[in-house]
This record gives C-alpha cells, structure tokens and sequence, in this order.
C-alpha cells in the first residue's frame, strides 16, 4: 500500500527522474511557460516553487541549493535577477496549470504550466 508515500515515479530510475523534473524546471524558468504532460507538470510544480523560494531568500547559500536543484548556472542567474524579485510580495502559488485536452497520439491529458 502506498499510505503517506508522495510524489510520482513515472516508472524510472531515482537519478533519471530528478534529471527530468530539474530539466523541465528548467525549461520552465526560461520560457516562463511549457506545454507537458498533466503528471508532469504537477511533479515540476514543486521544484519550480522550491527554486523561486530560494531566489527570494538571495544570499550564497540560497544560490547554491539553487544550482544543485536546477543544474544549470545560467538558469539560476535568471531566476535570481529576474524571476524572483517579481515575486517578493507573494508568499506561493508562483505557478498556473491550464488544461488542454488529451494528446492525439496516445490520448495522455495536456497542460500548460506558466508562471503567474
């Protein structure tokens, strides 16, 4: 049974799936919105609102837990100098899930996942 266990697997591997979700954070730091899947965006949900948290905070180590969740130093300026200074009177909810509709090929629910 899975009682008190959260989060999703996606069937893969721990490293592959920390590799995707940081991935997609990425992407969605830098386009500010991404079309994905349903589950997914709700998994990158998390580690987006994590990362623009620690932007807020600003100081070195904020900045390193940022680049060891996200992976990617230009990414990282980005949210520290752009992203999270537009946030700094809201306490969360840095993003909106908005619904699609199932894809063509294999009828999985759709999203955009944007920052607010």
């Amino acid at each position: 049974m899975r009682h008190q266990r959260s989060g999703r697997k996606f069937n893969m591997a721990s490293s592959q799936r920390r590799a995707l979700l940081s991935g997609l954070a990425c992407q969605l730091l830098e386009h500010e919105k991404i079309k994905t899947g349903e589950a997914r965006a709700k998994e990158v949900r998390g580690v987006v609102e994590q990362a623009i948290s620690l932007g807020k905070r600003n100081d070195l180590h904020a900045r390193r837990q940022a680049i060891a969740l996200l992976r990617n130093k230009k990414i990282v300026y980005k949210l520290f100098n752009d992203v999270a200074p537009r946030y700094e009177a809201r306490s969360g909810g840095y993003t909106r899930i908005v619904k699609l509709g199932p894809r063509q090929g294999d009828g999985s629910e759709q999203v955009y996942i944007e920052l607010v």
